[in-house]
């Protein structure tokens, strides 16, 4: 394993010496910790948010849903079954009938407050709030706008001035109701797709000013256009070392991974 870093670290460094897509002062993308590093972690846990800020990692990305009485939380999938002892969408359970919820492996479930309180006094962060209402049935129209006031509210309450907190989404209503409520607000349009003219007319039809797309298929010519359109270019899923260097090479600006740890450790030997 050990070679297989060293070669190439090596080719790294060569594609860097040969290229000016980095500047002398870079070194590469933003590592972000997505969910909390969760393949290294349990996903979107304070294990996992903590050990990454510790390592010394300043990217993250979480998954913000509501409770039925309008609590925000930090869960990815529409259920609880994958990842706690428990069962059910969290959309139909109240704040207080999850406060004894824990994961697989014992860790307490997540609110959004204690992640946001966690960060409040870290400045220098980019943390993308993953707004996860596709699900039209747990979230119907009528739910964006108490969703996105909520969301929007907590995250400018606890925001350090330093910090870069990015409203993120597939789901086109919460990105709209979000520039609506708050024009200078950055949001992020996801697509599970390569970087495209058509991804890129999307967000920009939305006033977003960040797209988030799949490496596989994505394109140094496509990273590039949308740059000059404007856009900030975010690229996943990140499963191995290979991925970042893909990212890198690529020239986006943030790579989110599932190993962090792993991927800021290569990061740190890049040359400056």
């Amino acid at each position: 394993m050990l070679c297989f870093v060293s070669r190439s670290l090596l080719l790294i460094t060569c594609l860097i010496t040969s290229s000016s897509f980095l500047s002398a002062s870079e070194k590469g993308p933003i590592i972000m910790a997505h969910r909390g590093g969760a393949h290294e972690f349990e996903e979107n846990t304070m294990e996992g948010f903590r050990n990454c800020y510790e390592r010394g990692i300043r990217g993250f990305e979480t998954d913000i849903r509501m409770t039925k009485d309008g609590v925000l939380v930090v869960l990815h999938d529409d259920s609880l079954d994958r990842t706690h002892q428990a069962t059910g969408a969290i959309e139909d359970k109240t704040a207080a009938e999850l406060k004894d919820v824990v994961t697989k492996k014992g860790q307490k479930f997540l609110f959004l407050d204690e992640l946001l309180g966690y960060f409040a006094d870290k400045p220098g962060v980019y943390l993308e709030l993953e707004m996860k209402t596709s699900n039209k049935k747990l979230y119907p129209n009528e739910r964006i706008s108490e969703y996105c006031q909520k969301l929007h509210q907590a995250a400018q309450k606890q925001q350090p001035k330093s910090s870069t907190y990015v409203f993120t989404s597939f789901d086109e209503r919460p990105l709209k109701e979000i520039h609506a409520l708050d024009p200078e607000a950055p949001i992020l349009l996801i697509a599970s797709k390569p970087c495209s003219k058509e991804l890129i007319e999307r967000a920009k039809q939305l006033g977003a000013g960040r797209i988030g797309c799949r490496l596989e298929g994505t394109s140094r010519e496509a990273v590039k256009e949308a740059q000059k359109n404007g856009l900030i270019v975010s690229c996943w899923p990140g499963h191995s070392v290979e991925d970042y260097y893909m990212a890198l090479g690529l020239g986006t600006s943030i790579h989110c991974t599932d190993i962090p740890m792993v991927i800021q450790s290569v990061k740190e030997q890049l040359p400056e």
